[in-house]
């Protein structure tokens, strides 16, 4: 196993490759995260997302623990959530508050909804999102993402953008605008926080927490249908 330089970030370019691996890696990219993402949303999977979204998470750590140029520590590396932590919880605040005063003013009835109608799914999503959807999710859309696509992407900011794209349209199985915008912008926070750390772990909590709050505030019917 080959460690990356301290300075570099997952979505950096690798070895240059030639016109056609680069053409492949394209059509493989909108293939994968667009048009099969697409097909799966329009065809309304009984069960929902986890389950396949299990299969590519195991698909993608196979993957990456078969390239010699991913370190694996990628996979958790806990070192980096300490000092993340203040402006991770600094921002997280500031959506918060702007979370709440939002549907304060737009439905008041919907603030809290979860949590005060739906006790016991509330407390199985804070218990089994973070595990069953985030980790598997944070494996796909940044691990293997950020590191397969990184020859065709180039520079971490594009590589940035090309995960959070997918990991927006991806959303639009829920059926709306709000799911997609969000997701658009958490994505690219999350792939920038990746690159910076290079820790799984910081990004699962990071992610965990903006999901937590979107669920417990009022705007879990928005992703996830089982909570109208």
């Amino acid at each position: 196993m080959t460690a990356p330089a301290e300075d570099a970030e997952p979505g950096t370019a690798g070895p240059v490759v030639g016109t056609r691996r680069m053409v492949a890696l394209a059509v493989e990219y909108v293939a994968i995260f667009f048009v099969v993402a697409g097909a799966f949303a329009l065809a309304k999977v009984p069960g929902g997302p986890i389950p396949v979204l299990v299969v590519l998470a195991v698909g993608s750590v196979f993957y990456l623990r078969h390239q010699p140029d991913f370190d694996r520590r990628d996979f958790w590396r806990p070192a980096p959530l300490r000092p993340a932590l203040p402006s991770m919880l600094a921002l997280w605040s500031l959506a918060a508050v702007v979370g709440v005063l939002a549907i304060y003013l737009y439905s008041p009835s919907m603030l809290l909804d979860l949590p005060r109608q739906q006790t016991w799914v509330w407390l199985a999503v804070i218990v089994g999102y973070p595990v069953f959807s985030v980790y598997p999710q944070e494996l796909v859309f940044r691990a293997f993402l950020l590191h397969r696509y990184a020859p065709l992407f180039r520079t971490p900011r594009r590589s940035a953008a090309a995960s959070a794209a997918a990991f927006g349209f991806a959303h639009i199985l829920f059926g709306n605008v709000l799911a997609v915008a969000l997701t658009l912008v958490g994505g690219w926070l999350f792939a920038r926080r990746y690159q910076r750390t290079r820790s799984l772990l910081t990004v699962c909590v990071e992610h965990a927490g903006y999901g937590l709050l979107i669920f417990t505030i009022g705007f879990g019917r928005y992703f996830y249908h089982g909570t109208r």
